[in-house]
C-alpha cells in the first residue's frame, strides 16, 4: 500500500472541494483511495458558527450528539455510532470558528460521484478522517467518519487462521485503519495536507456504500459496561 500526503492551500469555507482537490491532484488510477480531512469537509459544506463563549460550544455539543458526559478534559460523547470527543466540534485551525461534522457518509458519496467523472475512473474510495482518541493511549490516531465507495469491513469469521481453526469473531475495520494510517502523514498542527492519496489499498471497491457496517450492537461491543458506567449507554432491562 502506498500512501502520499499532498500539500494544499489553505482551504477556505464554501469553497468547491472537488475543485480544489482536483487541482491539486489532478489524476488518479483506477482502484485508487483518497482520504479528506473532516474539517475541509465541513468547511465545503459551511457547517461553522462563531465561537462566542464556552456555554455555547457546550450547548451544541450536546445538541450535535446522542450521549455526552463531562469530563476534566473534554466531553465524551456518542455521535452517528461512534465514540468521540465534543461531538467532533473542533476549533484548531478554524480562525474564530467552531467547525462541525457534517454529514459525512453523504459528503463521500459526492465527492466519490464529483471526482469518478472529474478522473474518469469507476472504482474510487473516499475515506472522510477526524481525529480519535484510544482509551489509556496517548496521542491522537484519527478514524473514518464517512466514507464511499469501498467495503468498510472485512468479514473473516469462518476463515481458517494458521493453523487451520476456523476464526470466530474476527472483522477487520478497514475504513478507520486507512484513516489512520493516511493521518500520519496528513499531521495534526500546520502541515496544510487535507488530502492524502491511497493506491494497492487492500480494500475491495464497490458503487455502494452500507453506512451501517461500522457501527457495532452495544450488547455485543467490549467497552459497553464502561460506557455503562459511564451512563453512556443505558443497560438493558
Amino acid at each position: 500500500m502506498n500512501l502520499t500526503a499532498v500539500r494544499t492551500d489553505v482551504f477556505k469555507p464554501g469553497e468547491d472541494l472537488p475543485g480544489f482537490v482536483a487541482r491539486f491532484v489532478p489524476h488518479v488510477d483506477e482502484n485508487t483511495v483518497l482520504a479528506v480531512s473532516s474539517k475541509v469537509v465541513a468547511l465545503w459544506k459551511n457547517n461553522t458558527v462563531p465561537y462566542t463563549s464556552i456555554a455555547q460550544k457546550e450547548t451544541l455539543i450536546k445538541q450535535h450528539s446522542t450521549a455526552a458526559l463531562k469530563t476534566p478534559l473534554a466531553w465524551l460523547t456518542i455521535k452517528d455510532g461512534m465514540v468521540m470527543t465534543n461531538a467532533g466540534i473542533d476549533q484548531s485551525n478554524a480562525n474564530g470558528q467552531l467547525v462541525l461534522l457534517p454529514d459525512c457518509y453523504a459528503a463521500a458519496e459526492e465527492l466519490r460521484t464529483v471526482l469518478s467523472r472529474v478522473w474518469q475512473v469507476q472504482n474510487l474510495g473516499i475515506v472522510i478522517t477526524d481525529s480519535m482518541i484510544l482509551p489509556l493511549r496517548a496521542g491522537v490516531i484519527a478514524g473514518a467518519v464517512g466514507y464511499a465507495g469501498f467495503k468498510g469491513v472485512k468479514d473473516l469469521r469462518g476463515t481458517p487462521d494458521i493453523f487451520g481453526q476456523p476464526l470466530q469473531t474476527t472483522l477487520v475495520n478497514v475504513a478507520d485503519s486507512l484513516a489512520t494510517a493516511c493521518a500520519l502523514l496528513m499531521g495534526e498542527a500546520n502541515e496544510q495536507r487535507p488530502l492524502c492519496v491511497v493506491t494497492n489499498a487492500p480494500v475491495t471497491f464497490t458503487q455502494k456504500t452500507d453506512r451501517a457496517e461500522l457501527k457495532y450492537p452495544a450488547q455485543n461491543d467490549l467497552y459497553t459496561p464502561l460506557l455503562q458506567a459511564a451512563k453512556l449507554v443505558k443497560k438493558e432491562k
